[in-house]
């Protein structure tokens, strides 16, 4: 897959897509501070710096989760991704990363390409990793020692993979919301936002 291409497919949406949670879920571990950043390498991608985590654990889950997603990406059948980042002592929820997944389902059925270029997408991307980068600036500082989890909204009839498990919402109670970039690849069309618990609510 290569920039140049003046089209997108179907699958070359869902790689494009699945390739920016993969990044994009790196960069909020790693700006968050969820694990230490000595575990983390910096990598260029999309044009500028980004980081990636070493921690063998949590690449070997990123990759099972990432290669999950891009299949039901390629199927359509994939809703929302949220990444829930939680207080490791009480196990409340601190702030709630929420993606929201559009797929026009007609590219099942056409396999035509697109009109929209690699390269035009990528920038999109680009925009909204920056978004999340400079999050830090307004959301509260995590001064306890938190964890995450990974929520993926997908069509109710589909079988849940056998490592994946049922989990509810992780709402945050009285929250602020801030709704960040979105970005199209003119078959799969990504909404993010992020909640987090408002400081004077603690």
């Amino acid at each position: 897959m290569t920039s140049t291409l003046k089209g997108i497919t179907l699958k070359g949406s869902a790689e494009l897509v699945a390739e920016f949670f993969s990044f994009g879920i790196n960069s909020i571990l790693y700006q968050r501070g969820i694990y230490p950043p000595e575990t983390f390498t910096r990598v260029t991608h999309y044009d500028m710096s980004l980081q990636l985590t070493t921690d063998p654990k949590l690449k070997n889950y990123l990759t099972n989760v990432v290669s999950q997603l891009k299949e039901w990406l390629f199927e359509c059948t994939v809703q929302k991704l949220v990444l829930v980042i939680t207080c490791l002592e009480t196990n409340e929820v601190l702030e709630r990363w929420q993606f929201d997944i559009e797929c026009d389902k007609s590219a099942k059925e056409s396999s035509a390409p697109r009109e929209k270029s690699i390269k035009t997408i990528q920038d999109e991307i680009r925009s909204v990793i920056r978004q999340i980068t400079a999050t830090v600036t307004f959301l509260p500082l995590l001064e306890t020692p938190c964890a995450f989890d990974l929520l993926v909204y997908t069509d109710k009839d589909l079988m849940v993979p056998d490592k994946w498990e049922e989990s509810g919402p992780q709402i945050i109670d009285q929250s602020e919301e801030v709704r960040l970039r979105s970005f199209t690849t003119s078959i799969h069309k990504v909404n993010s936002m992020v909640a987090y618990k408002r400081s004077d609510s603690v």
